[in-house]
């Protein structure tokens, strides 16, 4: 049986149709989302690509073992490219809700210039926008639960009862945004619904003393998952840390449940 795991295009009228290297060509479709579908062993997490056009609707997901915690890593960017990530000041709910119905919250957020590298955490709670121009691979809990605060004059529903009872009315904390350097492996984060590592070449110590299965996902050059190729792009999902052999300056991104999500 194959290690890749089936992708699903979502056409978004926010995406693109010019999607960067090394995706294929869109066929003039705006494609907004890239979609691996979880194997059974790791159906708590969610691989995807985004790719945006135009702002992401203003908004904020719930907490718990039901919700969804999610990070992101920029892959590639336009001139101008930001990500809307908590607020400026502490807001009380009320606040946050006439801001929100008069349209005032996408000003009261932080916009947050990126490049490729650039690394964020985003914990449930968090009130978030993803701005145009963005391509980015995000890991998530495998849970929907969105909740629109603000969608810029677009005819789709809000949630501002649900949204402003889970949403935290103040600034992102720093720690959780980093610059990557271009080159290296790394612990990008380790929590208890997800763990996320960035690993250059072959593995070795840590690496190969976690069990159990984890996905795979090449960044640059093509990584070998039981002995089959798995390119950028693409997603795959390995028995343990001995079944990958990236090659000698290929990049992967390696996640696997934290104890809550196991």
């Amino acid at each position: 049986m194959s290690a890749l795991l089936p992708t699903r295009i979502v056409e978004k009228p926010w995406g693109r149709s010019d999607l960067p290297a090394p995706f294929a060509p869109s066929g003039g479709r705006r494609v907004g989302e890239i979609w691996f579908e979880p194997p059974p062993e790791l159906d708590s997490l969610l691989v995807k690509y985004l790719f945006t056009s135009e702002k992401l609707s203003v908004q904020v997901h719930p907490p718990g073992a039901q919700g969804k915690d999610e990070c992101w890593l920029v892959l590639d960017t336009q001139p101008g490219a930001t990500l809307g990530i908590g607020f400026r000041d502490d807001i009380s709910p009320a606040e946050m809700r006439a801001a929100a119905l008069d349209g005032s919250i996408e000003h009261l957020m932080v916009w947050h210039p990126v490049e490729p590298g650039d690394f964020v955490y985003i914990p449930a709670g968090t009130v978030h926008a993803i701005g145009a121009g963005v391509c980015l691979v995000e890991l998530q809990q495998n849970n929907d639960a969105t909740y629109r605060l603000y969608d810029y004059g677009r005819p789709r529903e809000l949630h501002l009862d649900y949204a402003i009872a889970v949403a935290h009315g103040g600034p992102h904390n720093p720690a959780m945004r980093r610059k990557l350097p271009a080159k290296g492996s790394a612990r990008l984060t380790m929590g208890p619904y997800f763990t996320l590592e960035r690993v250059q070449g072959r593995l070795a110590g840590d690496h190969l003393e976690r069990h159990g299965p984890l996905l795979v996902v090449p960044i640059e050059g093509d990584v070998l998952v039981a002995g089959e190729a798995v390119s950028p792009g693409e997603c795959a999902v390995a028995s343990g840390p001995d079944a990958v052999s990236p090659a000698d300056e290929a990049q992967c991104l390696l996640a696997w449940p934290g104890v809550t999500g196991a």
